[in-house]
């Protein structure tokens, strides 16, 4: 199989410097393997999506030499697809209703002594998984079981998670009727036929939960690589949600440059498009895949 990659932000804003790290490695990658790269907007979270900010994405890409070989999709179109996903995991018994809300998963926690947080998020203590004793269902979860998650990360090395342990049974359609990113993600993945994921290392805790539902869903595990995250002066990871920046196109040069050196790549002098055609060769050297 060829290797198809992607680039998949999600349009709560333009990109900024941390975003293009992502899109930069993720388009060397495809092109130092002979392959082809792609653009999906992961727009399933509609109350945060910003609008006018899917079609400034893609002019900042274009503006910087980033451009997909085939056209974008966008996941908002979706909607049948994740719900034939999830039919088929409700008929295997692998996802059921869930009643609970943030505040009853919290006192639920709270009663068996547990830590109330995990990276933000709350483990699931499974209150539903055996009916909803009579209450309203509110969303969808994946049912999990107790076992190392294992794979191999490209530049982390060896990575593994207990899901159960980790997240308990999680979210693949929310209270509020729209989408979880787990359950898009890889149904997208595996339409598209995506062979190697290349995303910043603030994802790599999602990837236990994506290979899950990959072997549930009977789709292909891609090979994954996970990179350095740009910090904001607090020391936190720089993102939207934190007031990041805009990125600045008007000297395409200057932004890809500084996205390079975040991945180790050296600086360039020339024009922005001998300059990505200069780091191919340089990303290939440092993140060749096994066998290529």
């Amino acid at each position: 199989m060829g290797y198809l990659g992607r680039f998949a932000p999600s349009p709560t804003g333009p990109l900024h410097a941390g975003s293009l790290v992502a899109a930069l490695a993720s388009w060397l990658d495809a092109r130092a393997h002979g392959g082809r790269w792609l653009v999906r907007i992961e727009d399933v979270d509609t109350p945060r999506c910003v609008p006018g900010a899917d079609q400034a994405i893609l002019q900042q890409l274009a503006a910087l030499g980033l451009a997909p070989d085939e056209a974008p999709r966008w996941q908002s179109q979706r909607g049948a697809h994740y719900q034939q996903a999830l039919d088929r995991l409700v008929a295997q018994g692998l996802a059921y209703p869930c009643a609970c809300s943030r505040k009853d998963i919290e006192d639920a926690l709270a009663a068996q002594g547990q830590p109330r947080e995990r990276h933000g998020e709350l483990r699931y203590p499974g209150t539903c998984r055996d009916g909803l004793h009579g209450r309203l269902p509110r969303a969808w979860r994946l049912r999990t079981t107790s076992q190392a998650v294992r794979w191999h990360d490209r530049r982390l090395g060896p990575q593994q998670q207990d899901v159960e342990a980790a997240v308990g049974d999680f979210v693949l359609k929310r209270a509020d009727g729209l989408w979880a990113y787990q359950l898009a993600v890889v149904v997208d993945d595996g339409a598209q036929g995506i062979t190697d994921v290349v995303r910043g290392e603030d994802l790599a805790d999602n990837t236990a939960r994506q290979i899950l539902l990959q072997r549930a869903l009977a789709l292909p595990t891609p090979t994954y690589l996970h990179t350095p995250l740009v910090l904001g002066p607090n020391g936190e990871k720089l993102s939207k949600q934190n007031g990041a920046a805009p990125l600045d196109t008007a000297d395409p040069l200057a932004a890809l440059n500084a996205a390079a050196m975040t991945l180790g790549l050296p600086a360039q002098q020339a024009p922005a498009a001998h300059a990505l055609a200069a780091w191919v060769p340089a990303w290939h050297h440092s993140y060749n895949r096994a066998g290529d």
